[in-house]
């Protein structure tokens, strides 16, 4: 057991809902957020429960935190009603045009601020896949990061993580404090009751921007980036292809041209022969083939 009470920091992101058709925006390159329905990421809110578990256990301070805009604030509520202690979210507009390496010098500051004894995150991201901020963030802070955590077990002076290997098999890992430890959605989440969910309505989510965090603009989003947008384009449509017959055809044969698209109907030899020269004929194909083999 640990020596001290846990301070868990867990990041919470939003998703796309992959079953309304996305739509792309008619300036620039991105996805429109007309009719795009946003969900919490699924392996976070595995991520949550397991700080749950584990302040319910040791008693652990839980501070759940969001980087963008207002709608997020609802899943920060749905955290506060599974039991979150604290709620914070971030966003400054600067934040848009970013890379990976720009948002993983803000997650960083917040994790410098905050000083958490552990860091918890999902370790994919339901409609992007793989998200290398929260490691690189905590490679910023000199923190070990696990991916792909199953489980956890505290120690006294560390944590045994058991993770998932190549082919289905399992890690046992020991990383000191402080850590970051990406979890798989292999938790399901625990369902608030009804007062938890009323009282959440009122609970205070802190807003943070970026002059609490200290960083210049220029260290963030597009300024702050690595990679840079060059250029970008929409493909080519695929031209239609006009069948035209040849007008040396029947009209009756272009007709049936055009009908079928261009297809013309595969060429084919039938040959009536006799048993007796089908099957020298068949021998005689099988040894130009090379697959008789002569007795000797």
């Amino acid at each position: 057991m640990p020596q001290k009470k846990l301070n868990i920091l867990v990041l919470l992101r939003e998703s796309s809902d992959p079953r309304p058709p996305a739509r792309v925006i008619t300036r620039g390159a991105g996805i429109s957020d007309r009719g795009l329905r946003r969900v919490p990421n699924p392996a976070d809110l595995a991520a949550l429960e397991e700080a749950l578990c584990l302040k319910d256990r040791v008693g652990a301070t839980v501070t759940v935190l969001a980087v963008g805009p207002a709608r997020l604030d609802d899943t920060l509520r749905l955290a506060f009603s599974m039991g979150a202690d604290r709620g914070i979210r971030f966003w400054d507009h600067g934040l848009e045009g970013g890379d990976a390496v720009a948002d993983a010098r803000v997650l960083s500051r917040i994790m410098t601020i905050l000083a958490p004894t552990l860091v918890f995150t999902g370790n994919r991201l339901a409609d992007r896949g793989n998200d290398p901020v929260p490691a690189l963030a905590a490679a910023v802070n000199g923190m070990p990061s696990i991916a792909a955590a199953v489980s956890l077990t505290l120690k006294t002076e560390w944590v045994e993580v058991l993770r998932k290997g190549d082919r289905g098999g399992r890690q046992v890992v020991t990383v000191p404090f402080p850590s970051t430890i990406l979890f798989e959605e292999s938790r399901s989440p625990r369902y608030p009751s009804v007062e938890a969910v009323t009282e959440a309505l009122t609970a205070n989510v802190e807003t943070w921007g970026l002059a609490d965090l200290g960083l210049p603009f220029w260290e963030i989003g597009a300024t702050g980036a690595y990679l840079t947008t060059a250029e970008f384009g929409v493909p080519r449509p695929d031209p239609v292809r006009v069948v035209t017959p040849d007008a040396k055809l029947p009209a009756f044969e272009r007709i049936l041209s055009l009908l079928s698209g261009g297809i013309k109907a595969r060429e084919g030899k039938q040959h009536a022969l006799s048993t007796d020269d089908t099957a020298e004929g068949l021998w005689r194909i099988l040894g130009e083939e090379g697959l008789l083999v002569e007795k000797a």
